[in-house]
């Protein structure tokens, strides 16, 4: 019987220890993909599996205001260009300022937010973080810096009802869509990240605009941040 019961006991294990191996390596699988696929999210899908309401048109970089990615890159990393996914100097002054592991605060680079998107969960977790950064350095690896921020802008969520991506976004927020967006517009959207439920770029508060306000000045000041990200942009088509 104590044989019997320390086989199963060896079989869940194992099981286990498979089934974390695939969770663990199924994301390094699927970037590569991504050169090709169109992804969702992690909230995305969740929202789906519940029957909640999701919105999103995918479109490409081409689409976008290039007000838009130069903005979230004078906002939230600054250094896209020229780290290979980890800003390792920033992450190294945010380690200096916590007292611990659980302290930590800031320091996601756009590709960190990305892997996070797509593959992990929201919130505050050591365990998530140590998950987020391998993947990170190995999406910058496989993907181009421009697909990448294309993906973001996709899965970000923009509306406080399931608006995902800068299109849905763009148009809930303006009612135009994303390639017609100015800088002050984009810095808005922007500015309500990550909680599009408690902050609004269509009744923007002072705080938003405050904010939105800061982006425009640097964006502003550094037009070159979004250098690696430039696109030729298909010319609007007047209606016939």
């Amino acid at each position: 019987m104590g044989l019997r019961k320390a086989l199963k006991t060896s079989r869940l294990l194992r099981t286990a220890i498979v089934v974390a191996g695939v969770f663990l390596l199924l994301p390094y699988v699927l970037v590569p993909l991504y050169r090709f696929i169109n992804p969702a999210s992690t909230l995305m899908a969740w929202r789906w599996v519940t029957g909640q309401r999701v919105e999103r048109t995918f479109v490409s970089l081409p689409l976008v205001s290039s007000s838009l990615p130069l903005t979230v890159i004078v906002a939230e990393d600054g250094r896209y260009c020229s780290h290979h996914g980890i800003d390792f100097a920033e992450l190294r002054g945010i380690l200096e300022d916590a007292d611990d592991f659980e302290q930590l605060r800031g320091g996601s680079t756009i590709t960190q937010q990305t892997v996070k998107n797509l593959f992990l969960w929201q919130g505050r977790s050591v365990v998530r973080k140590i998950l987020e950064l391998p993947l990170a350095l190995w999406t910058d690896l496989i993907l181009p810096k421009r697909r990448i921020m294309e993906i973001y802008l996709n899965i970000a969520e923009w509306g406080p009802n399931g608006q995902f991506g800068a299109e849905a976004g763009a148009r809930y927020a303006f009612g135009k869509p994303a390639r017609q967006i100015g800088l002050g517009e984009a810095a808005l959207l922007v500015a309500i990240l990550p909680n599009p439920k408690a902050r609004s770029a269509r009744q923007p508060r002072g705080d938003v605009q405050r904010l939105a306000g800061i982006y425009v000045g640097r964006a502003t000041r550094s037009p070159a941040a979004g250098e690696c990200v430039r696109v030729a942009r298909t010319p609007l088509v007047p209606p016939i």
